[in-house]
């Protein structure tokens, strides 16, 4: 009897270490900022966490915080990293830099259907949640393909992992919120002939020596 072998490329997913927006809650988007001190330790302790894996590739949203938090990453691996705009930020449109509090403010309906129906939401002059998933799906499908048999890093941000995970886990984007993911967080999944695994999501325990 002959037994047809499965092909598996393998992921890890991470979100990248903080700046100076994650501590005020603003919502950041496209807005090009850089780790702060605490960020690239995180990033730093991360890479460490991971060392001596085999990795084949590290991708990244093209911003700052992603692009320093996947090169620290790189270091471990003597990869370079690549840009990829499949990882981009959500497009927050007219609520790109807003704090929580002014979000609510200035869009109250629209600020009440992301808190309650995120499924439902596109932001002014932005970017649907919708559109966001296709838009990662699709990248993290072709790179599927692209690195059968092997492993690759993704480095990406807080929306974009949520609903990523939403999708791999086969939920809708009504399940936003009860996915959890902090900062320079990891998650790992991997598809076999195509069906995706997740095998772990929201992991800090890297962090625990930061605390």
């Amino acid at each position: 009897m002959t037994v047809q072998r499965s092909v598996v490329t393998r992921f890890y997913l991470v979100r990248h270490g903080q700046t100076a927006w994650n501590r005020e809650e603003r919502f950041r988007g496209r807005v090009d900022l850089p780790l702060n001190e605490t960020g690239i330790r995180q990033a730093e302790a991360l890479a460490l966490h991971m060392k001596g894996r085999e990795v084949a590739a590290i991708y990244a949203s093209p911003l700052k915080r992603t692009m320093e938090t996947a090169g620290i990453l790189a270091q471990q691996f003597s990869l370079p990293v690549v840009p990829l705009d499949g990882l981009l930020d959500v497009d927050f449109g007219g609520w790109q830099g807003l704090s929580t509090e002014e979000a609510a403010q200035k869009y109250p309906e629209l600020f009440e259907t992301w808190v309650n129906r995120p499924h439902e939401v596109r932001f002014p002059e932005g970017e649907s949640m919708e559109e966001l998933r296709q838009r990662v799906t699709a990248a993290v499908e072709r790179l599927a393909v692209e690195h059968n048999e092997q492993t690759v890093v993704l480095v990406s941000h807080m929306v974009v992992c949520k609903v990523l995970l939403c999708a791999l886990l086969g939920l809708d984007n009504s399940h936003y919120w009860q996915v959890g993911q902090d900062v320079c967080a990891l998650n790992s999944f991997e598809f076999s002939d195509g069906v995706p695994t997740v095998s772990l999501v929201n992991d800090t325990c890297h962090l625990k020596s930061l605390q």
